[in-house]
């Protein structure tokens, strides 16, 4: 059976989501490997042509110094910008937090994993079924495994994923439960964090991805 155009849409965001969680994840091989080839722009510029994304002009300025370089290299140059911005000594640049913006909201100092906004995602990850990533001891407010858990709720929608066993979607639907983590989370500090780090970044790579990250957030309109 032909997919619907509305699945269609939902895998291509899928990807989408994928993508921006392998780009905002602490910089690994895979990453540097793709930058370093130039597949990470090509996949990025066929991402936002599947979804229409309108991307402001310059974007992706600068993605062609990364050509020739040797990926160790690379990976050392991002995984240092990657923790001024994100990590930051004492503090980041760019908090990749949800809870960090929501309680700068709030005006209230921000604690890791005890303040109320990531206990609220963590709430919602297990009225998913889901548990903890395997390998991370983080906050699961942390932008790319917010980003994780969009990209799964889409591949529920569109057939690609199955539901844990025994797995009640939130809100009635996985469609619902996506419309509304949208809408009480993700887009609450999402468009905030990316116009911050396209800002704050001296790497070509993290300016990209933060503008097609607050392009996407606009584009998944639930």
């Amino acid at each position: 059976m032909e997919s619907t155009t509305e699945n269609r849409e939902e895998r291509t965001l899928a990807t989408a989501y994928e993508f921006l969680a392998l780009s905002f994840r602490h910089p690994g091989p895979e990453l540097a490997g793709a930058v370093a080839s130039g597949e990470w722009a090509e996949a990025a510029s066929e991402v936002a042509g599947a979804l229409g994304l309108a991307l402001p002009g310059g974007w992706g300025a600068g993605l062609e110094s990364y050509a020739g370089r040797g990926p160790e290299a690379l990976l050392h140059a991002l995984r240092a910008e990657a923790t001024r911005l994100f990590v930051g000594a004492p503090e980041p640049a760019v908090s990749p937090y949800e809870g960090v913006w929501r309680a700068a909201d709030d005006g209230v100092q921000a604690l890791l994993f005890v303040n109320p906004h990531s206990m609220a995602v963590e709430r919602f990850v297990r009225g998913c079924g889901l548990g903890r990533p395997e390998g991370t001891n983080e906050p699961l407010d942390h932008a790319a495994t917010e980003l994780e858990l969009l990209q799964w709720l889409c591949m529920i929608e569109c057939g690609l994923a199955a539901a844990p066993e025994g797995a009640e979607p939130p809100h009635g639907s996985w469609a619902a439960a996506r419309a509304r983590f949208l809408e009480d989370h993700a887009r609450t500090w999402m468009p905030r964090f990316a116009e911050a780090a396209a800002a704050e970044s001296r790497e070509p790579l993290f300016r990209a991805a933060a503008v097609m990250l607050g392009r996407v957030m606009d584009s998944d309109m639930r």
